[in-house]
């Protein structure tokens, strides 16, 4: 159920590309465990308008109400004294977030009105370009920052899937690499929407990224807010291993970048995540390669005593790639936006992002066994 509050507008707190940040002032029933009236809340003015100060607002405080962590916000979903005017007619019947009161109607990039329709029609691979999948939307930057220090002019593609945020526009993440010129563009998929491009599934994804955006290199993973269960299963992450399915299946280079973490406090994250074990060991029933950066010390040995562990019961599919780091933190540290996963920054957690950068190095390593000439620095 939705948890209603009503509001009035203060401020305007701060904005990036698709959303913005209102203080906003309790008007009915005060929040669970809050101190003050006045709390932040999360517009989407393509879906609901822009609220101005002194608007009255309608608000969704259901997760902000539970203390959940990256989606634990208030969330403006009408301004009802001031409607926002009908968008243009536009074509496009692909509904996301559909049968929920904020559906909202998009252009496919694959559908019938789209002017890239034909194109996608007679695409039937991605002709080993390498598809980077990672669990965690934190990875994303990493994964850049290693593939820009061999390839800096690669044309990187986000494909986001919908097992975390819906809205694209809740990434700062994204806003901030997109500005920076380290994306070439976003994808969204399934349910998730706002990305440059609209796909039905993460096969239309990658066929839009290689033969739309023409990409050197395809980043798959869902967007913020991961689900967790602690559970062997219950994890919103085991779409990783679907993503490796879809790559092999149309023609690509599947990269599994592994989850790993020297500071996680739950000991089933610690080295690789069991995560990363269960995704990439019994979800993904297609070949990929497996960079394991050779971290060095305790960590370092037990990192790669499971990585071998999970190569040797794939029976192959899984090809381990040892991975020299020198360097990986110094590229790390160039990262346009800032680098936290799990609310821990590349200080606390070193070996988290390096992981992710590993993988995004070994990629390049692909992009350039790909390009005529000399390799492209």
């Amino acid at each position: 159920m939705i948890q209603w509050r009503e509001a009035t507008v203060k401020r305007l707190r701060e904005q990036w590309p698709g959303a913005a940040v209102f203080d906003v002032k309790l008007t009915d029933a005060a929040l669970r465990d809050s101190t003050s009236e006045t709390i932040p809340a999360l517009a989407y003015p393509d879906l609901v308008g822009r609220p101005q100060p002194g608007d009255r607002v309608l608000l969704n405080v259901a997760a902000l109400e539970r203390g959940l962590g990256t989606g634990g916000l208030a969330l403006i979903v009408a301004i009802p004294d001031h409607l926002p005017a009908d968008p243009k007619a536009s074509p496009g019947h692909i509904v996301k977030a559909r049968y929920t009161p904020l559906q909202t109607m998009v252009l496919g990039v694959d559908e019938q009105q789209s002017p890239h329709h034909d194109v996608l029609c007679n695409a039937n691979g991605i002709d080993q370009m390498p598809v980077i999948v990672a669990d965690l939307h934190s990875a994303v930057p990493a994964i850049l920052a290693g593939l820009r220090d061999t390839v800096p002019q690669a044309r990187a593609v986000y494909v986001m899937s919908d097992g975390g945020a819906l809205p694209i526009a809740f990434s700062r993440t994204v806003a901030g690499l997109s500005k920076a010129g380290w994306l070439a563009g976003t994808i969204t998929v399934g349910q998730a929407f706002g990305g440059d491009l609209e796909a039905v599934n993460v096969h239309t994804g990658l066929l839009a990224a290689a033969h739309v955006l023409h990409a050197d290199v395809a980043i798959v993973t869902q967007g913020p807010g991961n689900l967790g269960t602690d559970s062997p299963w219950g994890y919103s992450g085991v779409a990783t291993g679907e993503a490796i399915n879809a790559t092999a299946v149309l023609g690509g280079r599947a990269v599994a970048s592994l989850r790993i973490s020297e500071a996680d406090q739950r000991e089933r994250h610690r080295g690789i995540s069991h995560h990363s074990l269960t995704t990439y060991g019994r979800v993904a029933m297609a070949p990929a390669d497996m960079p394991v950066p050779l971290l060095g010390g305790q960590l370092g040995d037990r990192v790669l005593q499971q990585a071998r562990r999970l190569a040797a019961v794939s029976a192959g599919r899984l090809q381990l790639r040892e991975m020299d780091i020198s360097g990986l933190v110094q590229a790390l540290s160039s990262s346009p936006v800032r680098l936290s996963t799990m609310g821990r920054s590349l200080e606390e957690d070193q070996a988290c992002f390096v992981a992710a950068a590993a993988a995004g190095r070994f990629a390049a390593t692909l992009i350039n066994a790909r390009q005529p000439g000399p390799p492209r620095r």
